[in-house]
């Protein structure tokens, strides 16, 4: 078995693409569902770019102020997913996924690539900024 997506991750992805979850709803965990799903369903380009099209249009449909969106940590993520799917084995769901691999849920996580400064400068949130401190292992599918 390959990782694989649910049906409770089916009707997730399909309440997030309908802007039907609040965004106090939309969590870490919930991101990190969110991309998991997408990298079942394609690779990491096109994951990415479905990450960032829902995240700005869940952001744009509850009024959420746009620069809350951080590109540089939207891609980081989904290649940290990326990775840890690349190194286990097999899930039958994202919660499956996620229970197999709990240090994705810790969100402070990206500080171990990058320092504050480049993580949260005005630069890292509107173009992708390569980590200064360690490089996001890369794993192939």
């Amino acid at each position: 078995m390959k990782h694989k997506i649910s049906v409770e991750d089916q009707s997730f992805r399909s309440a997030f693409e309908t802007c039907s979850i609040f965004p106090e709803e939309f969590n870490h965990r919930a991101h990190i569902r969110l991309a998991y799903i997408y990298l079942c369903e394609d690779e990491l380009d096109a994951a990415y770019q479905k990450m960032r099209r829902s995240l700005q249009m869940f952001l744009n449909h509850h009024g959420v102020d746009p620069a809350k969106y951080h590109e540089t940590m939207t891609r980081a993520w989904i290649m940290a997913v990326r990775y840890f799917m690349g190194r286990s084995s097999s899930a039958a769901s994202a919660d499956n996924f996620i229970e197999s691999n709990p240090e994705l849920l810790d969100s402070k996580i990206m500080l171990t690539h990058y320092s504050n400064e480049a993580l949260f400068s005005d630069e890292a949130r509107s173009v992708f900024v390569e980590p200064d401190l360690d490089p996001i292992p890369k794993h192939g599918r």
